[in-house]
This record gives C-alpha cells, structure tokens and sequence, in this order.
C-alpha cells in the first residue's frame, strides 16, 4: 500500500462531512445560545451560585452539577463559529454576550463570598488559583469535542462530558472570591485560568469550523470581506498572543522544574542519603535541597554546582542543608505537626462541648418550656371548663420492671371540684391533644397522660 492509498484509508475513516447535520440549523442553535437573557440569565446566575457553594464546602458533586448547569459555553462557541465563518455580526453578538455574562458571574460569585461565614480557601478553590499545561489541553481537547457534538449526529453524552471537563465556572467563582476577600492573586490566577479555557474552546471550535468546511458568511462587496477578514484575524491574533505567551510561561515552568528533578536524581543523590525536600530560590538565583542520611561531601556539591549550566540553570548556587542542619529541621518540622495535632485536638473536644452544652441548653429549654405551656394555657382552662381547679404540666420518666427500655413523656395533672361527664372528659381530652400536640393522651382518675414528647 503506497502512501496515497493510505492517506485515503485514513480520510475514509476520520472524514466528519458524512456525519455533519443540516448547516443552517447548527448555526442557529449556536446564534440562539448565544443569547443571555431571561431564562439563560437566571440559569447562569443559579449555576455560579451553586459552584460557588461547592468551592465554599468544598464538594466536589457539588461543582460538577453547577458545570452541567451553567450556560456559559454558549457564547464561547459562538465567537469560535464567528471567527472560523466571518460572521462578524454574530462574533459581535458573542462577544458582547459573554462580557456580560463574565461579569454578571464574578459579580454575584463575589457577592455571594462577601456574604458567606466561610471564609477559607478550599482546596477545590485554591486548585483553580494555578493553571498548568494540562488546563490548556484540556480546554482545547474539550472545545473540539463540543463543537463536532453540536455539528454532527450521535451525540451521545458528549455536551455534558464538554461541560464538566472544561470547567468554566469554578474560575469565575474563585475570582469573585479573591475580591471578596482581598487576595487579588487568587483573582488574577482564577481568571488566568478562565481566559485559556476561553481562548482554547474558541480555537479548538474555529478549527472544527474549518475542518468541517462551513460556509463562509457571504459580504455585499469583496473589498468589505477582506476588510473583515482583516478586522477578525486581528481580534484572533489580539487573544491569541496572550493565551499564546501565558501558555509558553506554563511550558517553561514545567521543562525547568523537569530539568531540577533530572538534576537532583543525576547530579546530587548518591546511595545512602534521602533528598526529604527542595526549593528553587529564583530572586536569590538558589538551589536549596534537604537531604538527610550519608553526608553528601563538599567536592561533590561544588562539582554539581558546576554542571547546573547543563540543566538550565546557569548563575544557580547550589546550597545543601543535611547533618545536624536537616536533623533540626526534621525536628522542628515534628514539632510544628505535634503543635498542629494538638490544636486539631483541642479543636474537637471544643466541638464536643459545644455539642454537649447545646444538648443541655435543649433539655433545660424543656423543662423551661412545659412550665410556659401550662401558664399559657390556665386562662384557656378557666375558660373552657371551670370546673378545673388545677393544672399542672411536668415530665416523666417511666421504667417498666420487665423491661430495661425508659418511656419518657408529659404528665398532666388536673384537679376539678367535680367530676366531669363523659362529654366534658373528650372535650378536654382532644383539647389537651390539640395544645399538647401529644399522639395520645390517656385519663386516669384526675391524671392525663400525655405520651410523647410536644
């Protein structure tokens, strides 16, 4: 099989055009969920809502259901469709669109966090402070998956999977929480993050757009096509080139950090001596590494220094804390985790006690609350049957001698100054009942039962 015949076996089956669905339909349901108003509106503000509660406890079910929710990929795509068909007045739509839907979110995701007794970053929301690598191939991957889903037929479960992978509204919501309170870099790190997953959805789907070859938006004129050919490859270039430069930082602090592990394992461990940790000192130009166990010599340290320009880190000073140093700072590492185990500690029995203390406040409530009930009751009683001459409300608890199982109900005490008949004795009887609010209530010469607690 020559090359040809292979190119053509593999375009039989990687060919999207056989599955692509009615055109001018997919464009109109990319132009109406570009739209936020009315329903789509509220929908977002429920979805950032319910993400920002997830980041708040910390839930992870939570954040994954505000995903599905959340209308925002609508304008996204939109703007990536724009683009990849120069259609400038849908790129303008889309754009204008999502601008308010970014900011209707940060605003009542920070309202929300100014309002919350919570206060702590989560590790849900402190993940979304420090984009990688990872985050802009997951944003473009997923912005591919969306946009073949939405042209073509058999979708499957792909738009809700598109929605949860992408992530759009935790880093809107981990923003509003940096200005809710104050920390400007959590705000600067969540956006960050935003603007990629943004900037890559809207790639991968001008991409998907071309590859799908989607009719270009026709112009009255062609010198005002090439105008806004011009005018939307400038928008393109304008967004990308950040995305671009922010994503070129991700790559060169995961390569560095790669050439520092390759460099400890290579360069500096030896048989004998465990590496416990290491920090890279960039304003002071320092490697710093813990190590304990066999000492590591000093020729050997000095002739590592001297081959950190192989791995990149040419100008780096090589400092080594081991011996006594490290045995010190394992030392004072195990103190601080026996002071932070003290503290979580103390930090339950304080909890314990509170429990403990809202359980007696309940019971002392109790007491409090069926001597108000039977003073709140007497005028009522003087009422409806003056026959009663006293009344008394109390708790009881019974104990049967073939049983070890304690019944406790309310006991109503009633003294009359003549017996009641039959039709004064139900009357009273579902009277109690209703004040009470007892299951039962049982009559026994002049003592009601009443059982269960009101």
């Amino acid at each position: 099989m020559n090359t040809r015949d292979l190119m053509e076996r593999l375009g039989y089956y990687f060919n999207l055009i056989p599955d692509k669905e009615d055109e001018r339909e997919i464009l109109e349901q990319i132009s109406n969920g570009v739209t936020f108003k009315g329903a789509q509106l509220w929908l977002l503000i429920f979805a950032i809502l319910i993400a920002s509660l997830g980041l708040n406890v910390n839930s992870t079910a939570v954040i994954i259901g505000a995903m599905l929710i959340s209308p925002l990929m609508g304008p996204i795509i939109g703007m990536g469709v724009a683009v990849g068909t120069y259609n400038l007045e849908l790129l303008k739509r889309a754009a204008k669109n999502f601008g308010v839907a970014t900011l209707i979110s940060v605003l009542t995701a920070t309202l929300y966090f100014l309002i919350t007794p919570i206060s702590e970053a989560q590790s849900e929301l402190l993940a979304r402070t420090s984009p990688t690598l990872y985050d802009v191939l997951i944003a473009f991957c997923g912005g591919a998956a969306g946009i073949i889903a939405l042209c073509c037929r058999g979708k499957g479960n792909v738009i809700p999977g598109v929605a949860i992978a992408t992530a759009l509204m935790p880093p809107l919501c981990t923003a509003g929480f940096g200005l809710a309170t104050g920390h400007f870099l959590y705000f600067l790190g969540a956006f960050y993050l935003f603007f990629i997953n943004t900037v890559f959805i809207a790639l991968a789907t001008y991409c998907g757009v071309r590859l799908m070859h989607f009719r270009q938006h026709e112009f009255l004129s062609l010198e005002l096509a090439h105008k806004a050919y011009r005018y939307l490859m400038t928008i393109v270039l304008v967004t990308m080139l950040p995305a671009a430069y922010m994503t070129y930082r991700i790559v060169s602090q995961h390569l560095f950090e790669n050439k520092v592990r390759n460099f400890i394992n290579l360069e500096v461990a030896q048989p004998g001596t465990q590496i416990i940790s290491n920090n890279v000192e960039n304003d002071s130009m320092k490697l710093q590494i813990v190590a304990v166990g066999r000492e590591i010599s000093e020729a050997r340290r000095i002739e590592a220094e001297h081959r950190m320009r192989q791995y990149g880190m040419e100008g780096y000073r090589l400092h080594i804390i081991q011996g006594t140093q490290s045995d010190s700072l394992l030392m004072l590492n195990s103190q601080m985790t026996m002071l932070n185990n003290n503290r979580e500690t103390e930090r339950q029995k304080l909890i314990q006690l509170s429990k403990e203390n809202t359980q007696l406040n309940m019971q002392l409530d109790e007491y409090t609350r069926l001597e108000q009930t039977a003073t709140d009751l007497r005028p009522e009683m003087a009422t409806l049957f003056p026959q009663i001459s006293h009344f008394s409300l109390s708790r009881v608890s019974e104990v049967n001698r073939d049983s070890a199982n304690i019944h406790t109900y309310v006991a109503a005490i009633i003294q009359s100054d003549k017996p009641l008949t039959v039709a004064d004795s139900k009357k009273l009887h579902d009277w109690l009942q209703a004040r009470i609010k007892a299951d039962t209530l049982v009559m026994v010469g002049s003592i009601l039962s009443v059982s269960g607690m009101p």
